[in-house]
C-alpha cells in the first residue's frame, strides 16, 4: 500500500511538471470544461473569404456591349468577368487554405450583344480579344482546296470558306469535303459581280440561288455572306439581313491575288494582325504553299484561331 501512495505521488509530481495549470488542457479562459464543449471555429475561413472579395476586386470587370462603330461598323461586344464568392470559399475550404487556382469565375453577359444590333458591316472582332480568324474566298481553283483542309487539319485550325455558287455547283465533292472538316461555309454570290451596281432583285438572286445551292449539298443554309471583292452598298446589307445574313469583309488582307511569295505574304499579315482580325485569302498557290507558316506565325504572337462564330461570340 505504501508503495502504492508513493508511485501516486510520482506521477502527480510528473504531471505539474509537463501540464502546468496555465496550459491545462481541460481549461479554457480559467473555466473548467470538458473539452468537446469547446467552440468549433475554422481559422481559415475568414482568411479564405477576405483574401477571395481582394481577389475578386482584380477579377471582376464590367462586360462591354456591342456597338456600332463609326470605323469598325458592327462590332461584338464582349462578357465581364465576377467572382462568385460563395462557391469560391466552400471550393478553398475543403483544401484548407485560400489558392487562387480554385477561384470560381464566371462570364457576365453585357446588355447588349451582337444579335441586337442593326444591319451592317462585319469586319472585326472585339479590339480585346485574342483570336483571329481566317477567311477564304473561293470563286476560281480548285487544285489546292485539298492540300489547305490537310494543313487545317493538322495545325487543328477551323476558318471560313465563302464559296461562290457556280464555283460549289461544279466542285460539290469538294464543298462537301469542307463542311465535313468541320469548317464554316458562307455565301460569296453566285457568279462574283460587283453587287453594288445590281439592282435590289439581282443582289437577293445571287445570294439567294447560291444559298440554295450551298443547302442542297450540305444541307444547311448559309448564315455569312461575304461580296465579291468588298464590293457593297446599304442595299446589299440590308436584303442579307432580310435573309438572316451577316455581311462579313475583312481587316487584314493577304493580297495573296498579287502572287508576293511566301515571306512577303507572311510578313504582310504579321504586321497587320491585331486582336479580333479578320483575315481575308484566296485558295491560290502561295496561301496553299505558306499556309503552315501563316498560321504558326499567328500562334506565337499569342492569337488564338478560331471559327467566324466563336471570333464574334461575346464569350471571352
Amino acid at each position: 500500500m505504501k508503495r502504492l501512495i508513493i508511485q501516486i505521488g510520482v506521477f502527480l509530481l510528473l504531471a505539474g511538471a509537463f501540464f502546468p495549470i496555465e496550459a491545462n488542457p481541460f481549461k479554457y479562459n480559467n473555466l473548467e470544461i470538458l473539452p468537446e464543449a469547446l467552440p468549433v471555429v475554422n481559422p481559415n475561413e475568414d482568411t479564405i473569404r477576405s483574401e477571395i472579395e481582394t481577389q475578386a476586386k482584380h477579377w471582376n470587370e464590367k462586360p462591354d456591349n456591342a456597338k456600332i462603330d463609326k470605323v469598325w461598323k458592327k462590332m461584338p461586344g464582349r462578357n465581364g468577368l465576377k467572382v462568385n464568392v460563395e462557391e469560391s470559399v466552400a471550393k478553398m475550404k475543403k483544401a484548407g487554405k485560400f489558392d487562387q487556382s480554385l477561384l470560381v469565375v464566371e462570364q457576365v453577359q453585357p446588355r447588349i450583344t451582337f444579335e441586337d444590333l442593326p444591319a451592317a458591316p462585319v469586319y472585326r472582332g472585339h479590339p480585346e480579344k485574342k483570336m483571329v480568324t481566317l477567311l477564304v474566298n473561293v470563286a476560281w481553283g480548285s487544285e489546292n482546296i485539298p492540300s489547305m483542309l490537310k494543313t487545317l487539319r493538322e495545325k487543328n485550325v477551323k476558318a471560313n470558306f465563302f464559296i461562290e455558287g457556280k464555283w460549289a455547283s461544279q466542285n460539290a465533292e469538294l464543298v462537301k469535303m469542307i463542311k465535313e472538316e468541320g469548317h464554316t461555309i458562307g455565301n460569296h454570290a453566285y457568279n462574283h459581280p460587283d453587287m453594288k451596281r445590281l439592282t435590289a432583285d439581282e443582289n437577293r438572286e445571287q445570294i439567294e440561288q447560291t444559298n440554295e445551292i450551298i443547302k442542297a449539298i450540305t444541307g444547311d443554309t448559309p448564315k455569312w455572306f461575304a461580296p465579291p471583292s468588298g464590293s457593297f452598298n446599304e442595299q446589299v446589307v440590308q436584303i442579307a439581313a432580310e435573309l438572316d445574313m451577316e455581311t462579313v469583309l475583312w481587316s487584314v488582307d493577304t493580297v495573296d491575288w498579287k502572287k508576293p511569295t511566301v515571306p512577303v505574304m507572311v510578313k504582310r499579315v504579321e504586321e497587320k494582325v491585331h486582336p479580333g482580325a479578320m483575315v481575308l485569302m484566296h485558295p491560290t498557290d502561295v496561301v496553299n504553299s505558306g499556309l503552315d507558316e501563316l498560321i504558326e506565325m499567328i500562334k506565337r504572337k499569342g492569337y488564338k484561331i478560331a471559327a467566324i462564330e466563336r471570333l464574334l461570340s461575346e464569350q471571352r
